[in-house]
């Protein structure tokens, strides 16, 4: 069932973004509308939403071998390559889904944390984002976070002069953290405290000379890192865990450190490497973001980092805030309890997020970076039963609005965030030193920017999983009237209406086809574009 699953995935991809023309093959007869595959296999088709105006429709048996073909065969020439490194994807994406399968007794049974159940969710835009290539074969187990793994940390030393301008010293709790620390939410009914194995038993870092600087490494990138020049010892020290993104492990209730993995996620381009002056510019983004944020929204600590000047030699500190921390692709799991994937918790965390969004691209040109596995939830430590039915006695009253006020919103990964200068200084606001690809003056980029990030992938993504679609259509339409309205006749609120709400069709990110698919000279020649139906106005 899962070689069936993983190619209707793949055919879907295939037809939001229209590869290889591939919509030309659409049917349409008195039964219905269908594909045509390359073995002459009639697919039926359903409509797409949210996302597309055409998906695998519901019942339909497919063989990734016969999706396969007809990518290979409707394919450009010049994206041989993309296609071949893309089939290799197919299969370690179909293995990783198998084992993740066999396995799930036994991840459930250790009690998963919700980065752990957050994992568990895959991608609505790359249909193969299990594969992880880089990532030696049968070693998934040991290292991807749905399989809630737990690991040592090596070490690499690294010459001093190497170190890039703004690095820091590692914290001191980061080399000798204590024993048993808890897990990164705190106690509740449903998921009791456990603990994280114990570190190295010695307390002390490892002896480095004062010329030499100590970097954490994680197993994965030991070969890059000595590649790099880097000297990696042989003793391993300090457990961890991986959060739901793979981009950093859990060493801390509060604290996650970011490592880069020579491994691909969302395709063979999106590296989790960090490239020299990455963190510095995310670093200057969050201050940025902090400045400009509402009182519900809670924006990541990412100002202790250093590199060496290699894409596999860096590290980075994120300090979270206290509270409950729920990641929320995690509620569109059925292993989660029930009241936090309810209307009231979902339409307060919709509110947060795109009110926010709205104001910070209306008032100062701003659009913050949204990853599927990093936005979260936070809840306060005392309002652990906020997950439970709201009672509201009076018949007329808001029936959300106590859960609104206990949801906060947190946001972390700012090394994405695109900018305005103009818009931001208009606002009396000091433009940040960033690089030129985190910048733009363009009123359609942001516009585009905020519907493939704030509304597809930060909100819609997740209400379409868990409501209705018409219900889920209301909340998203509803909240984003809301958001909007303050802002009247403003040129770039009017702008953001037509593209949304006003909208015959909603622009998106062709995920598959810029990830792996295409070549580069496509690429540059011309980006590919993709749009789907607008689903804010599904009745």
């Amino acid at each position: 069932m899962r070689d069936s699953y993983l190619a209707a995935r793949v055919l879907d991809a295939l037809l939001r973004e229209d590869y290889g023309d591939i919509s030309a093959q659409i049917t349409r007869s008195r039964e219905g509308v269908g594909l045509t595959l390359s073995d002459g296999r009639l697919v039926r088709l359903a409509p797409g939403v949210p996302f597309q105006d055409f998906v695998v429709a519901p019942g339909q048996l497919l063989g990734l071998e016969q999706v396969l073909d007809t990518l290979a065969e409707i394919a450009p020439e010049e994206d041989a390559d993309g296609v071949k490194a893309f089939f290799d994807e197919c299969v370690a994406a179909l293995a990783a889904l198998d084992s993740h399968d066999a396995r799930l007794p036994d991840v459930l049974a250790r009690d998963p944390s919700y980065e752990t159940l957050a994992a568990f969710a895959d991608h609505p835009g790359y249909p193969t984002a299990r594969a992880r290539p880089g990532v030696p074969d049968g070693e998934q187990a040991a290292y991807a976070p749905e399989f809630g793994p737990a690991f040592e940390l090596r070490w690499a030393v690294v010459p001093r002069r190497d170190l890039e301008p703004g690095s820091a010293e590692l914290p001191p709790d980061v080399l000798t953290w204590e024993p048993d620390e808890p897990r990164s939410e705190p106690s509740d009914e449903a998921h009791p405290p456990a603990a994280l194995p114990a570190p190295h038993p010695s307390a002390t870092p490892f002896p480095v000379h004062p010329d030499e600087v100590l970097f954490p490494v994680h197993p994965l990138a030991v070969d890059e890192v000595r590649r790099a020049g880097g000297r990696v010892l042989d003793e391993g020290r300090g457990t961890v865990r991986p959060v739901a993104s793979m981009r950093a492990v859990e060493i801390g209730p509060r604290t996650h450190l970011v490592l880069p993995l020579p491994v691909s996620v969302l395709g063979t381009r999106d590296r989790l490497r960090i490239e020299p002056g990455r963190l510095g510019a995310g670093a200057r983004a969050e201050s940025l973001l902090r400045e400009l944020a509402d009182d519900d929204v809670l924006v990541a600590g990412e100002q202790e980092y250093a590199g060496a000047g290699h894409d596999c030699l860096a590290w980075m500190v994120r300090r979270l805030p206290e509270g409950r921390r729920i990641p929320v692709t995690a509620l569109t799991q059925p292993h989660v309890e029930d009241g936090l994937r309810s209307a009231e918790v979902l339409g307060a965390y919709v509110r947060v997020l795109l009110r926010w969004g709205v104001r910070l691209l209306v008032e100062y040109g701003v659009v913050p970076e949204i990853r599927w596995h990093e936005v979260a939830l936070v809840l306060d430590d005392h309002d652990a039963d906020v997950c439970r039915p709201v009672t509201v006695p009076d018949e007329g009253a808001d029936r959300g609005a106590e859960v609104r006020r206990r949801v906060k919103v947190l946001v972390q990964g700012h090394d994405g965030v695109l900018v305005s200068p103009a818009r931001l200084a208009a606002a009396g606001v000091t433009v940040p030193e960033l690089p030129e690809w985190m910048l733009t003056d363009d009123p359609h980029a942001l516009t585009d920017a905020f519907v493939t990030r704030m509304l597809h992938l930060g909100t819609a993504a997740i209400v379409f999983a868990l409501l209705p679609a018409a219900e889920a259509a209301a909340l998203l339409r509803r909240t984003l009237e809301e958001a909007l309205h303050p802002y009247g006749e403003l040129a770039m609120a009017r702008l953001l209406r037509a593209r949304t709400l006003e909208a015959v069709r909603l622009t998106g990110r062709p995920w598959l086809t810029t990830g792996t698919l295409a070549s580069e000279a496509r690429l540059e020649a011309r980006p590919p574009r993709m749009s789907g139906p607008n689903y804010l106005r599904l009745t």
